[in-house]
């Protein structure tokens, strides 16, 4: 399961292991219970477009489909 960073106003930063569907949802913080929220980081484009704005064809994870895979076939 992917780790994911959450954020306590009271505590600071902490990571959880969760399910991809949960990733989301609020957490409880280990130290206090607090409800914290998840910190979401962007990360830099890698395909040389400056405004980092993904072509019509990109799925919603950004990938693209090189043509070559079974589902483009």
């Amino acid at each position: 399961m992917p780790v994911y960073d959450y954020e306590c106003a009271e505590c600071g930063a902490f990571e959880l292991v969760r399910r991809i569907v949960e990733r989301n949802e609020n957490a409880a913080c280990p130290q206090c219970g607090a409800t914290a929220r998840r910190v979401v980081i962007g990360a830099p484009s890698l395909s040389g477009d400056a405004g980092g704005a993904l072509d019509e064809s990109a799925g919603s994870y950004g990938m693209r489909h090189s043509g070559s895979c079974l589902c483009c076939r």
